[in-house]
């Protein structure tokens, strides 16, 4: 992307070590934003997955980016305080917050816990209230901000067919971020905030990856790259512009804006 339309502004990207998170925070970066990349992993050797927030940020860093690495597991409040806090303390402002990390709770419905179901309440939809509840007054202050919410096709009713058993628990946390997204824009569009909430549709991650078969056809997936352009639209718009909207990435420019 050569365009540097976020040129001055500050984005957090949370979920960012590896994935979707990282590929929409070096997007982001080269779009000009200023980026503070944030997750749980700091230490290789400690994750399950490879990736980490250093990594993430050494990569914008080298290409010319501005980027920090601030260590945040948002299911913890004095986390989520914390980063806010020291991304004011570091760049004087917040314009846009992008939610991509959580927790994908896994198990049918005989194996699921309650420790389960609150895991990923915690981490998929308290987060988002917490989160908000933070920055909208930052972004309040500086005349307005950018929160985009990433959500899942699972949302949806109609991808009953398509989900095998296990995901329920994970699906109905991503409804309730859509149904937050799209009542609190409705809330703090006179701020000048925009709240979206966007499904990237089926990208290939390294959780993806682990999760399906060896064999499976990646054919028609997308790369985390390929969902950079509609975050970098979401997040230039304000209470004023387009807000209160679920969307799907794959649709840019052809469904909406």
């Amino acid at each position: 992307m050569s365009e540097k339309v976020l040129d001055g502004k500050v984005v957090i990207v949370t979920g960012a070590s590896r994935g979707i998170g990282k590929g929409l925070a070096i997007g982001l970066a080269e779009a000009g934003a200023k980026v503070v990349v944030s997750a749980r992993t700091v230490d290789n050797a400690k994750a399950g997955l490879p990736g980490t927030i250093k990594e993430t940020t050494d990569a914008i860093n080298a290409a010319g980016g501005t980027a920090i690495a601030i260590r945040c597991d948002v299911g913890v409040e004095e986390d989520i305080v914390n980063l806010i806090k020291q991304t004011v303390d570091e760049f004087g402002r917040i314009d846009c917050l992008v939610n991509n990390a959580m927790a994908p709770t896994r198990g049918t419905f005989d194996e699921t816990t309650a420790e389960m179901w609150d895991e990923s309440m915690r981490v998929n939809v308290r987060s988002l209230f917490l989160f908000s509840r933070e920055v909208i007054p930052i972004m309040e202050k500086t005349g307005g901000g950018s929160i985009i919410n990433v959500s899942s096709g699972g949302a949806a009713h109609e991808s009953n067919p398509f989900l095998p058993p296990g995901y329920c628990t994970y699906v109905v946390a991503k409804a309730a971020m859509e149904r937050y997204s799209t009542s609190l824009a409705f809330e703090v569009a006179d701020r000048g905030i925009a709240i979206n909430a966007m499904r990237p549709g089926a990208v290939k991650t390294e959780l993806t990856t682990l999760e399906l078969p060896a064999d499976t056809d990646w054919s028609t997936w997308q790369e985390p790259k390929d969902v950079v352009d509609a975050v970098v639209f979401l997040a230039q718009q304000r209470g004023d512009t387009y807000t209160g909207h679920v969307v799907n990435s794959p649709d840019y420019l052809t469904l909406w804006p």
